[in-house]
């Protein structure tokens, strides 16, 4: 097989350890539901769903119907898929049938469900979203009522699998005063649910931010994404746990991500030259550089070009001049011995140096969900030890 021009491994270790901080934090009794919404941001649905599998994970979250297919071309049967986003109406069939479950967030859509459910000839497993204050999807309180006595009346097609919302904020404490409403307004619907004496499975509000810092949050289920991952799902959320844990620094999350290419070409530079496209970059003196077979068509940032750099024999190379589609070029003047083959660390460590997603968000202005989201699919993925 043909080689690719950059590969990601997923470290198995990294990523229990990950999810038992996590569990702890949430406690034994609440489900722990692995978002993997954006290609298991960017880590690889196909790669990373069996690796959580063996790590004691069953329940998944996505973003669409497409990417609950992903899932269920991996997954083991007895893992459960949930579909956060858009499912179109024609799909819904096709969910009931594999025992998907899936947010509805109106009451018009509860009746296309019980059809669809009826042909199917199996109940469908819905999870009612509500409107707390996000003012993203949510079933608005007026079409709440309602809606539990259709699901009431037609129970043998409509599972009540779960009550939710999402919180618009939870990182920033900034926010703290609209999540504590959004709080107070998702236990009032489930005190109109007890009223009707017709209550879900499941109750689920908190995504990572949420869980790790918001026990008020912590109901039958968390949805959890950045944090699985390895990263603080904010600064804010990061200093809660050390001043609980009594620490200085915690490195409890840990990046399970590295992302590695090769050298492809190294050439000699004089003095006065320019190196790459147009004048963004004139050598003051002679330079070795390395050209990098990647670029932006990659998901490696533009952003980062003259400012960025990549690790080679465990230095620091920083980039030089324009970051192109598939090419940029490093500085090597300083790394005598290397050449053309040799490993190059994009992001992750190389001996004692560590490049962190961070060393590209601080740069380009890009989230951590974002940068990550953003690797190619067509990037090989591994899980190693």
């Amino acid at each position: 097989m043909v080689k690719h021009s950059s590969r990601i491994e997923l470290r198995k270790s990294a990523y229990k350890s990950n999810i038992n901080f996590i569990k702890k934090k949430i406690g034994k009794n609440v489900i722990f539901s692995s978002v993997i919404k954006a290609n298991a941001y960017g880590h690889g649905i196909d790669v990373f769903v069996p690796m959580a599998e063996s790590c004691g994970v069953d329940h998944f979250s996505v973003a669409s119907a497409y990417e609950a297919w992903e899932v269920l071309q991996v997954c083991n049967p007895d893992s459960h898929i949930m579909i956060m986003g858009i499912l179109y109406e024609d799909d819904i069939p096709w969910a009931i049938e594999n025992n998907i479950e899936f947010y509805v967030y109106n009451y018009d859509r509860l009746s296309v469900t019980l059809a669809a459910a009826k042909k199917v000839g199996k109940p469908a497993k819905i999870h009612i979203e509500v409107e707390t204050g996000a003012n993203r999807t949510g079933m608005p309180k007026e079409e709440f009522s309602k809606s539990l006595t259709f699901l009431k009346n037609n129970a043998d097609f409509l599972v009540f699998e779960g009550l939710c919302t999402h919180l618009g904020g939870a990182e920033s404490f900034a926010n703290n005063f609209k999540i504590e409403k959004q709080l107070k307004n998702f236990k009032t619907f489930l005190t109109k649910c007890k009223q009707k004496k017709v209550m879900p499975h499941l109750r689920h509000v908190a995504s990572s931010a949420a869980a790790l810092s918001i026990k008020e949050s912590l109901y039958d289920m968390v949805r959890v994404g950045v944090a699985q991952y390895g990263f603080w799902p904010s600064p804010d959320i990061y200093y809660t746990h050390i001043n609980q844990v009594g620490k200085n620094k915690d490195g409890a999350l840990k990046r399970i991500i590295t992302w590695k290419t090769d050298i492809m070409d190294t050439r000699k530079v004089n003095e006065g030259e320019f190196i790459g496209y147009g004048t963004a970059f004139q050598a003051v003196r002679k330079m070795n550089i390395a050209v990098i077979p990647l670029g932006y068509c990659n998901g490696y940032p533009r952003g980062l070009s003259n400012r960025g750099y990549v690790l080679i024999q465990g230095k620091k190379a920083p980039i030089v001049g324009l970051i192109n589609m598939n090419l940029f070029m490093v500085d090597i003047t300083h790394i005598p011995k290397a050449k053309v083959g040799d490993e190059v660390v994009l992001i992750g460590r190389q001996n004692n140096n560590v490049i962190h997603i961070s060393s590209f968000t601080n740069f380009t202005n890009l989230l951590n969900n974002e940068m990550l989201s953003r690797l190619p699919a067509s990037i090989p993925r591994k899980v190693v030890r």
